[in-house]
């Protein structure tokens, strides 16, 4: 994997990241094996040198990051940095701001 600094921060971001936007699949009757095949997908990626996951609540309303919570288990979490986004749309005041991020 190749690497490259991440402008102003003390950190080298893999070249190739993963996003995560359309994991798991959606599928109603196989949602649970759909969730472990996506949590292999996610493992696999961190093991061969990605460190730079992207996701957000908006992904599935949320399930996309509860997989990314189960695979990030098990020390996986500290290998990587993840990018999210807020959900503007949601936000009518301030405290929104902290809820859906």
């Amino acid at each position: 994997m190749k690497y490259r600094k991440m402008g102003s921060l003390n950190w080298e971001v893999s070249a190739l990241g993963l996003g995560c936007m359309r994991l798991p699949p959606r599928s109603i009757n196989r949602l649970r094996a759909e969730t472990k095949k996506s949590v292999k997908v996610i493992c696999y990626a961190i093991d061969n040198g990605i460190n730079y996951l992207d996701s957000a609540w908006v992904y599935h309303l949320g399930d996309s990051e509860k997989v990314l919570g189960q695979a990030l288990r098990d020390g996986y979490r500290e290998k990587v940095k993840i990018a999210t986004k807020l959900p503007t749309f949601l936000v009518r005041n301030p405290k929104d701001f902290d809820y859906h991020l």
